[in-house]
């Protein structure tokens, strides 16, 4: 989920991308643990747009006026689109999308069950607070994947809109009921942590993607970049909460 508080600011030096993040998916796949972690990743990522459209159609069930229902359900429909791109990849590279998506089925099933939203709000803010922050990890992921498939991950991380939808709602429930803004503010704090747990385990699950993470593929992906990685993704979080109104 881009929004306008995680963007990057573009540097004047960017180094040029070396090993697999300059090659093509032909070339970087000739590598069988690579070719897996991309799998995986590609995997991941597909039931993650799944798992969103789904939860877009519930919440869009709460939502509190006819406009709000039908610009939720623009949003899910964007997520499912996206699911589409990850799947017809997969098929494309001859893997069954069912298959590649499984291993993370539970944990992403646990995580949502997990941290089931009460009301509307707590809905609008899983959505920009929890996604937001699995889209800045897949981004960390995307930045060392051969050009084709980082473009496909970058593609399908655009914003569908629900950003600035969130926040809006959100900073205007807070002004009419200032209250509000704690129960919130230790919502998004779980959030926060049950999502870089789940992101944790997804990956120590898959020998091939943290391979990937920790630089067995990646080039110049090591442990220490691991911590630094996750610390880019708690400043953001923190700017994100700001953004809608609320303490981190």
């Amino acid at each position: 989920m881009e929004t306008s508080d995680n963007a990057t600011e573009a540097s004047d030096e960017v180094p040029a991308p070396t090993g697999i993040a300059a090659q093509d998916w032909v070339t970087a796949s000739a590598d069988p643990q690579y070719r897996a972690a991309v799998v995986d990743l590609l995997g991941a990522l597909a039931y993650g747009e799944l798992a969103a459209f789904e939860r877009l159609a519930e919440d869009a069930k709460l939502a509190p006026t006819l406009g709000d229902k039908a610009a939720l359900a623009k949003m899910a429909s964007a997520e499912f689109h996206h699911f589409e791109q990850l799947t017809d990849r997969l098929t494309a590279i001859e893997e069954t999308p069912a298959a590649a998506m499984e291993p993370f089925a539970r944990a992403l099933d646990d995580f949502h069950r997990q941290t089931a939203p009460s009301d509307w709000l707590e809905g609008l803010v899983k959505a920009y607070v929890g996604d937001s922050i699995a889209s800045d990890f897949y981004r960390e992921i995307a930045a060392r994947l051969d050009t084709d498939t980082r473009s496909l991950v970058l593609s399908v991380l655009d914003d569908t809109g629900h950003g600035n939808f969130a926040v809006e709602k959100v900073r205007a429930a807070i002004e009419a009921e200032p209250r509000v803004g704690g129960r919130l503010a230790l919502w998004a704090r779980r959030l926060m942590g049950e999502a870089l747990s789940q992101a944790q385990r997804v990956v120590a699950d898959r020998d091939a993607l943290s391979t990937m993470l920790v630089g067995g593929v990646a080039d110049g992906f090591d442990l220490a970049e691991v911590g630094r990685m996750f610390s880019r993704i708690t400043e953001a979080h923190t700017k994100r909460m700001a953004a809608l109104g609320l303490a981190a």
